[in-house]
């Protein structure tokens, strides 16, 4: 039996049976999300670099059916959860940053246009058909933050850490506080 989550069909045909998915696959099953995670990995020294990051979790849920007069309107409800490794970017060390996404689609084509469901998020089909793994990948790829960071400020090392001296802390502005306290 085939893997229906790389299965193409229109977005109608998915709807029409009503399919539900229900997929556990690894982060490798997802090319493109694993080529973002692997580069911004790829800033940390091999000896700190998470192993087995490829093997991380990816879970999810997709219903497929109709809104609309008529039941025209193909959409899909998802439920999205992940766990990948990220590097913080106050303290540059890795840390495991969860990702969930609950969303509800309408599945358009390009530039066809609904009124009244403000509840759904438009998602332009560039295809005819449509591969489930790619609306996973994609909805994981957009959860991502534009700047990973720990979500509790004791586990960031440079939060958490003490500074030792004032003396020996870099200020990079004090210099120039200092030429212009002398201009005047």
């Amino acid at each position: 039996m085939s893997n229906p989550l790389h299965t193409r069909r229109t977005a109608a045909e998915w709807a029409a049976v009503g399919q539900v998915i229900d997929i556990t696959e690894k982060l490798s099953g997802f090319e493109r999300l694993e080529s973002v995670v692997e580069a911004d990995l790829a800033a940390l020294d091999d000896t700190i670099r998470p192993a087995g990051w490829r093997d991380s979790s990816v879970t999810a849920r997709l219903k497929f059916g109709f809104v609309g007069v008529g039941n025209n309107v193909p959409i899909v409800r998802c439920e999205v959860s992940a766990t990948v490794d990220a590097v913080c970017q106050r303290c540059l060390e890795p840390f495991r940053l969860p990702l969930e996404v609950d969303a509800r689609l309408l599945l358009l084509a390009p530039e066809e246009t609904v009124e009244g469901y403000e509840e759904y998020e438009v998602w332009e089909l560039s295809e005819t058909t449509l591969q489930p793994l790619d609306i996973v990948e994609e909805l994981l790829i957009m959860a991502l933050p534009f700047s990973a960071m720990h979500a509790e400020s004791a586990a960031c090392k440079a939060l958490s850490a003490e500074v030792a001296d004032t003396d020996e802390m870099t200020k990079p502005f004090a210099a120039l506080r200092e030429q212009m306290t002398q201009k005047h």
